[in-house]
């Protein structure tokens, strides 16, 4: 049998108007009914109708959170940082793999807000018109997390890629390296493609170093298997290169692991750098020499800005992280 508010307040010996003022923490009772009302809750096991509750007061106490893969150690990251901020703030999290497929978008944002989040976290995938003509229409707060849209007003945390990428080249050519190699991401995409290319690209520039189209390979997913292919194929075409820079640890990850297949020496013949400081940094072997994104407290600061947004307080549009680099094994000194 469902309990009632009303079987709460008959046990109490008061009115369901006082036992709703106990429940929302709204005053206007004695401490001795607050200790009645809550023990009569807690022998009736009596669990408030979050529902009905956020139909009166407008909202759910929940937000939605859209990540374009699910296997991601970058998901993992972010989603840790978020649920640190949200359970502290007694919020509860939707989330939605959308395999940054605009169909699927779509659909989960739909889903969202047919779900009535008070808000929503865009993450890590690019931003297109039609998502932002659909969240003009649903008028509810949003955050871009590892994006950014500059035909928007939308908030975003991020760091900065172009400087990130650029301080990861510089690293390896302080470390001696002069035929640095490139696993980089899609050209094409605005928000980390293209950036980390183009930082890699300055830092050989102020270096007075080459910039060499044969030095540099294309993935599209940032992910282990074109780590993997693209490290063979600019082993097999560059035989005087001695470092690379992957746009992702699981590109360098993947890298690491065709250099093994090939009996390739890290970081004795190759030095290999990545880019994320996740997880699999620290467990490839050898560890991984990495530009490190605070990705957790990413996280953590696009809730903070999202729960400002949705209770009208003042927020900034755009907050940047610092970047830094982290030191392992992976990175060889050349004298």
């Amino acid at each position: 049998m469902m309990i009632t508010i009303r079987d709460v307040a008959e046990k109490a010996q008061t009115s369901i108007a006082t036992v709703s003022r106990v429940l929302n923490n709204l005053g206007g009772y004695s401490e001795q009914k607050k200790i009645e009302v809550l023990k009569a809750v807690d022998e009736l096991g009596y669990e408030s109708n979050a529902i009905a509750r956020s139909m009166i007061v407008k909202k759910t106490n929940t937000i939605g959170v859209v990540f374009p893969n699910i296997s991601s150690m970058l998901t993992y990251e972010f989603l840790n940082g978020i649920e640190d901020v949200t359970y502290k703030n007694n919020f509860n999290v939707i989330v939605s793999y959308t395999y940054s497929q605009p169909e699927r978008m779509m659909k989960a944002l739909r889903m969202l807000y047919e779900k009535r989040v008070d808000g929503i976290i865009f993450t890590s995938d690019v931003v297109n018109d039609e998502y932002l003509k659909y969240f003009e229409k649903i008028d509810i707060p949003v955050v871009f997390l590892s994006t950014k849209s500059d035909n928007s007003s939308i908030p975003y945390v991020k760091v900065n890629d172009f400087n990130a990428a650029y301080d990861a080249t510089e690293y390896l050519i302080r470390n001696g390296h002069n035929t640095i190699g490139m696993i980089s991401g899609n050209p094409e995409d605005p928000i980390a493609g293209f950036p980390r290319l183009e930082g890699y690209k300055s830092a050989l520039k102020k270096a007075n170093l080459p910039i060499e189209e044969n030095l540099i390979r294309y993935g599209y997913d940032f992910n282990f298997e074109d780590g993997k292919n693209k490290f063979r194929e600019l082993v097999d075409t560059n035989p005087d290169m001695t470092a690379i820079f992957a746009a992702s640890d699981e590109m360098a990850s993947g890298a690491i692991t065709a250099a093994h297949q090939m009996d390739i020496e890290i970081p004795n013949q190759i030095s290999i750098m990545g880019f994320d400081n996740t997880m699999i940094a620290e467990i490839a072997y050898p560890a991984l020499t990495t530009l490190a994104q605070p990705l957790r407290k990413m996280g953590s600061e696009a809730v903070k800005l999202l729960l400002k947004n949705i209770d009208g307080e003042k927020f900034e549009n755009e907050v940047i992280l610092p970047h830094s680099i982290k030191e392992r094994q992976s990175v060889k000194k050349i004298n």
